[in-house]
């Protein structure tokens, strides 16, 4: 179980909810611009399957302020979660939305039995929450990405053991 930030005033965080979509893709378009469209995680997302139970929103005083989407993939053989993308408003990004956003989906990930979470993105921010590139040195992303960027989590002991091949659709 990961340990959430301690609470602060108005700041609360929820699963998604179907009436938060706009205003999270909103966010999501403002944090990482087009150019995000040209990324191998956007290859993995366009045939990844979402999972709204799994994603969540941050609130500030009622405003979304951040949001976390997972989705699940195969790689090899294996299901797991492919988390992202992570957006937090800019001037929200100081009080560690980011990190209980990606707590409370690696704690829902493994609440529904899955047993890693993947992710492209930077091991200094992410190795917090207990992701690594090493377990993930025999994933392979679609189209160019740097390896060293490609982070696994195990949810389980030995969850991450094994993972290995080309991220896929799941089955």
């Amino acid at each position: 179980m990961n340990v959430h930030p301690l609470p602060q005033p108005g700041l609360h965080y929820a699963a998604e909810r179907p009436q938060d979509a706009a205003e999270a893709a909103a966010l999501i378009d403002r944090a990482f611009g087009p150019g995000r469209f040209t990324k191998s995680s956007e290859r993995v997302r366009e045939f990844a399957a979402f999972r709204p139970d799994l994603s969540f929103c941050a609130f500030h005083d009622g405003r979304l302020i951040g949001v976390v989407h997972q989705h699940i993939v195969r790689v090899g053989e294996r299901t797991v979660v492919f988390l992202g993308p992570l957006a937090v408003e800019a001037e929200e990004r100081k009080h560690g939305a980011g990190h209980a956003l990606v707590d409370y989906a690696s704690d829902a990930a493994q609440a529904a039995g899955f047993d890693a979470i993947l992710l492209v993105g930077d091991e200094a921010f992410f190795g917090r929450s207990g992701f690594s590139a090493d377990p993930a040195a025999k994933v392979a992303m679609p189209g160019p990405v740097d390896q060293r960027r490609v982070l696994l989590k195990a949810l389980k002991p030995g969850g991450a053991d094994g993972i290995e091949g080309a991220v896929r659709a799941p089955a």
